[in-house]
């Protein structure tokens, strides 16, 4: 009995261990997904290119904090040469966001310190709007 416990126990640990990552990581590319659309879309209501791009990064890291996702490090670009095109030309606004998240504290062997996830999203220019 207790050689099957020594072998069991861990291994259950393990199991659920892996469980809770899945979830952890699965929970950070919903986050992910959203702070990229939300990102794209604030950028794409925006009339300039400077605006655009600060607005989507500062969209982007709102959503992130307030879905509550703790990210080690977060880099968000935001891609809006869209607009130097010319009017009644479509144009899209990318963003993306790549989040590194800690599962460190999970001590699952073989698993590195940081998971990263990364999303793309983009969100059209209206082609007859006022641009500056």
């Amino acid at each position: 009995m207790a050689i099957e416990a020594a072998i069991g126990l861990p291994a259950f640990g393990l199991f659920v261990a892996m469980i809770i990552l899945g979830g952890r990581v699965e929970i950070a590319n919903q986050a992910v997904d959203a702070a990229a659309f939300e990102a794209a879309r604030a950028a794409s209501i925006e009339r300039t290119q400077s605006e655009a791009i600060s607005s989507g990064k500062s969209a982007a890291a709102s959503s992130l904090n307030d879905q509550g996702l703790q990210c080690t490090t977060t880099n968000i670009t935001v891609n809006a040469a869209a607009f130097n095109a010319p009017l009644g030309t479509t144009g899209q606004v990318t963003a993306t966001v790549t989040c590194k998240v800690d599962v460190a504290d999970l001590s699952i062997p073989g698993l590195p310190g940081t998971r990263t996830i990364t999303a793309t999203a983009s969100s059209p220019v209206d082609a007859y709007r006022e641009r500056r």
